[in-house]
């Protein structure tokens, strides 16, 4: 389920180079998202909205400003882009008073845009979960997971239902997580993949999340973003 610049020439990035995650005020995206975890459950139907709202001063940022973007799951993110990349530099959750700051940035799209690039950013286990305790969540005991991030390739298509997307770049992310998994298996590492489409003029068109657990103690699943409608 995430800016500013205090140029907007820079905020647009180089010259010839597609804005893949645009940044500006009055950007609008709805996504579909379909989660099937594998416990046998029917797949679980949601609709994502986020809002871009324009650069807004951070008093944990010194002051300075970055790209406010805004959830209606009550999650604010606060990113900027330079000629590194696009990078998440604050966040606020409902369960937060006042933002804050990401310590390392966190990045969206590191530079340069082409295959090869990587970076490492945190994530976490939206879907594993324990079968008989409580919290089942694992994120919960596990919040901080380091994943890694490639982009695998370049001027993709993607038909998604907002519509067809040309030149889209991919980025593929693993990262894994040990975890017990039962008294015959023992231990072992429980990967976690993500793989995410960005498209010009356009941001995140889609992502696939995977956490695959077929084990007595641990449940996983797989999740599905995609693009709905633009504006």
């Amino acid at each position: 389920m995430a800016l500013l610049l205090q140029f907007l020439q820079a905020c647009r990035g180089g010259a010839g180079v597609p804005d893949y995650f645009p940044l500006e005020a009055g950007h609008r995206w709805t996504y579909r998202v379909q989660t099937q975890l594998d416990d046998g459950s029917p797949p679980e139907q949601e609709v994502l909205r986020i809002a871009s709202l324009g650069a807004q001063r951070l008093a944990v940022l010194g002051d300075a400003e970055a790209w406010w973007r805004q959830g209606d799951a009550g999650v604010d993110y606060w990113l900027r882009r330079d000629e590194s990349g696009i990078y998440r530099v604050a966040s606020k959750s409902l369960v937060d008073e006042q933002p804050k700051a990401d310590q390392p940035v966190r990045y969206v799209l590191k530079a340069p845009f082409v295959v090869g690039s990587s970076w490492q950013a945190d994530t976490t286990a939206y879907l594993l979960m324990r079968s008989n305790e409580f919290p089942r969540e694992i994120r919960h005991v596990h919040p901080h997971i380091l994943m890694t991030y490639q982009i695998s390739a370049t001027a993709v298509a993607l038909a998604t239902p907002a519509g067809q997307f040309k030149n889209c770049l991919v980025v593929s992310g693993l990262a894994t997580l040990r975890l017990y998994a039962d008294p015959a298996t023992g231990w072992r590492d429980q990967p976690l993949r993500s793989k995410e489409w960005y498209c010009p003029g356009v941001g995140l068109a889609r992502l696939e999340r995977s956490e695959p657990a077929h084990t007595a103690f641990l449940r996983g699943g797989e999740r599905v973003l995609e693009l709905e409608a633009y504006e």
